[in-house]
C-alpha cells in the first residue's frame, strides 16, 4: 500500500505541474506591463493546499524545471533559461516557494470542515502571505532585470493584481477543500 501512495502522491506532483502549466496559458495581456494576469496563482495554491510542503514544492519544482529546459508551459507558451531570466522569472521561482507555505499554513484546513464563511475567511488570511511570498521574488527579480526601483515595480507587478489574487484565493479555497474531501487520505499532504 505504501508504494502505491507515494506513486498516486507523485502522479499528483506530475498532474499539478500540468495544471499549473495550462492555468498559466489562461492569460490577459496588460498594456502597461510586461506581467500579465494569468491562472498560475490559483493552480500553485491550489497544488501546495492539497499535496502540502513538500510534494507541493516539488510539483511546483517540476514544473520549473520543464520550463526551465524549454518546455513551453510558462505564460505565451514560453520556455527555456531565457524565460526564467524575464520580467516575470522570480514569480515562476517564487511558485515553489508559494506552494511551500500553502503547506505551511495548511490552506484550504482540514477535509472534514465545512464550506463556511469563517473557513473561506481564514484561508483569506492564510493566503495573503502566500501571495505576497510570490510577490516577494517576483518584484525583486523584476527589478533586477528591468531595473526598476521598488515603487515603480509595485505599480507595475502587485497594485494592479491584488484585487485578482484575492478572488483567486477564495476560489483556491473551495477548489482546495473540494479536492481534500474527494482524493483519498494517504494523497493530502500535511
Amino acid at each position: 500500500m505504501k508504494k502505491k501512495s507515494e506513486l498516486y502522491s507523485y502522479l499528483l506532483c506530475a498532474l499539478f505541474a500540468a495544471l499549473t502549466a495550462v492555468c498559466s496559458q489562461i492569460m490577459i495581456p496588460l498594456p502597461f506591463t510586461p506581467v500579465p494576469i494569468n491562472l498560475a496563482y490559483l493552480a500553485v495554491i491550489v497544488c501546495g493546499g492539497v499535496l502540502g510542503t513538500k510534494k507541493g514544492a516539488l510539483a511546483m519544482l517540476v514544473y520549473v524545471l520543464l520550463g526551465a529546459v524549454g518546455v513551453p508551459v510558462f505564460v505565451g507558451f514560453n520556455g527555456g533559461l531565457g524565460a526564467l531570466a524575464g520580467p516575470t522569472g522570480g514569480y515562476i521561482v517564487g511558485y515553489i516557494a508559494m506552494a511551500a507555505m500553502c503547506g505551511v499554513l495548511k490552506f484550504g484546513g482540514n477535509s472534514g470542515q465545512q464550506n463556511t464563511a469563517l473557513r473561506i475567511g481564514m484561508s483569506v488570511l492564510k493566503g495573503v502571505p502566500v501571495i505576497f511570498t510570490g510577490y516577494a521574488f517576483g518584484t525583486a527579480w523584476f527589478m533586477i532585470s528591468m531595473g526598476t526601483d521598488l515603487a515603480s515595480a509595485l505599480l507595475l507587478c502587485v497594485v494592479p493584481f491584488f484585487a485578482g489574487d484575492v478572488v483567486k484565493i477564495i476560489a483556491a479555497a473551495g477548489i482546495t477543500q473540494a479536492l481534500r474531501r474527494a482524493l483519498p487520505s494517504y494523497t493530502i499532504g500535511s
